[in-house]
């Protein structure tokens, strides 16, 4: 009896000792409500929709905008060029995709998704770029005859991909709502 009144007060200290063990580092879920969309207002010749969630800036070239998301500290450059010629819309077009490919130093893949849009003439590519690049989403969109707009998605983050997935996600959702609602005045 007295051999295992010691050994169950062994037991009990050895049992009693605290877990050193290396936790990972958790990382916050991020989640975002609904968009709503409201119409981008201006004197160019485009219009749109966007989400509520972000805010209009004005660049220094006439119809060039940010559309500013606060709490996702991200931005979407919008680029707008009037076309004077089919050689001068290749040559932009060319320099849209050429930011992209820029990127392939630090992107593990670029998903590249054409669009055509036949009744608003509205045709155009949709770049998603993975990893820790520094552009998540870049596209182009054209009436291919006077009218080119280029789009840029960054995130004043470090680029961690996995963690600024959802947040990428998420704007891929409204870049897209912004091309299908894309109009040519």
């Amino acid at each position: 009896m007295k051999y295992f009144i010691a050994l169950l007060g062994l037991l009990t200290f050895l049992a009693c000792k605290d877990d050193y063990t290396i936790k990972p580092i958790g990382h916050v879920r991020l989640e975002y409500p609904e968009p709503n969309y409201k119409s981008f207002i201006s004197d160019c010749d485009f219009t749109f929709e966007y989400s509520d969630l972000a805010e209009k800036r004005d660049k220094e070239n006439p119809c060039w905008f940010v559309l500013h998301y606060p709490d996702m500290k991200a931005n979407i450059y919008l680029t707008y060029f009037p076309i004077q010629s089919q050689e001068d819309l290749a040559i932009k077009i060319k320099d849209s995709e050429k930011l992209v490919q820029e990127q392939t130093v630090k992107a593990s893949y670029i998903a590249p998704r054409e669009f055509i849009f036949e009744k608003k003439k509205v045709y155009g590519t949709l770049f998603e770029l993975g990893g820790e690049s520094a552009i998540n989403l870049q596209f182009h969109a054209t009436d291919s005859l006077k009218n080119l707009i280029s789009g840029s998605v960054y995130f004043s983050t470090p680029p961690q991909y996995d963690s600024l997935q959802p947040a990428i996600q998420y704007m891929k959702k409204d870049v897209m709502h912004l091309i299908e609602t894309l109009e040519w005045k």
